[in-house]
Formats: C-alpha cells, structure tokens, sequence
C-alpha cells in the first residue's frame, strides 16, 4: 500500500537549521505533487510548502520563504524539506503528503493532498 515515512526531526537550538526527509514506499513518488505541513500543539495543520512533480514549481507559506527550501528526488523516492534560522514559533510535527491534483503547479491546501505521512516532531528550543 502506499507510506510515507518522515524523519530528521529532533531538538535545536534557535537560530538553527534542520533537514526533514520523506521516504515513499508501495508506489512511484514521481507521479504525484507532493507538500509538507506542520501541526503545533493545540492548533490545526498548516501548510508549509509544495511542490510540482518535475521539481519546475515550487510554493512556500509566506513566513518561511526564504528560509526553507523543498526538494525532490523522484529517483531515490524521497523528499526533502531543509531548514534554516529556526524560532521557537517553528515548533511542530511536521507532515508530507501527496497530491493528485491535476494542475502543474501546486498549493498548499490540504483538500488537494489524499496520503499522509505520521509526522517527525521539530522541537526548537535553547
């Protein structure tokens, strides 16, 4: 069946940077957009960050443009999501997913997103 696996989450200091990883298995990663959205305690989940399935369009949540970049290796079925000048505001579990959705762009709205990873917690903190 079809899993996505996050890891690389963990504990850092503010100011800090952190790399995420999202493995496919049980299905071609190439064939679908796929984006990254965070869940912080006590609130609802966001999104962070997409990307188109040739790695041609990408789309980042306004407070972290420029600091995060979303990558993707459709040949080792793995995405990517690398982290920089970290704050505690950033702290979350951290979801990726797929997306069907047949534009060649992408947004981060969770209706376009169908398979969901369990998450990688990101603690920032000194």
């Amino acid at each position: 069946q079809l899993q996505l696996a996050e890891s690389g989450g963990g504990l850092v200091q503010p100011g800090g940077s952190l790399n995420l990883s999202c493995a496919a298995s049980g299905f071609r990663m190439g064939a679908y957009k796929m984006g990254w959205f965070r869940q912080a305690p006590g609130k609802g989940r966001e999104g962070v960050a997409c990307i188109n399935r040739r790695s041609t369009f990408t789309h980042y949540r306004d407070s972290v443009q420029g600091r995060f970049t979303i990558s993707r290796d459709n040949d080792k079925n793995t995405l990517y999501l690398e982290m920089s000048s970290l704050t505690p505001e950033h702290t979350a579990v951290y979801y990726c997913a797929t997306s069907s959705h047949a534009s060649s762009s992408c947004r981060t709205d969770a209706s376009d997103y169908g398979s969901w990873g369990q998450g990688t917690q990101v603690t920032v903190s000194s």
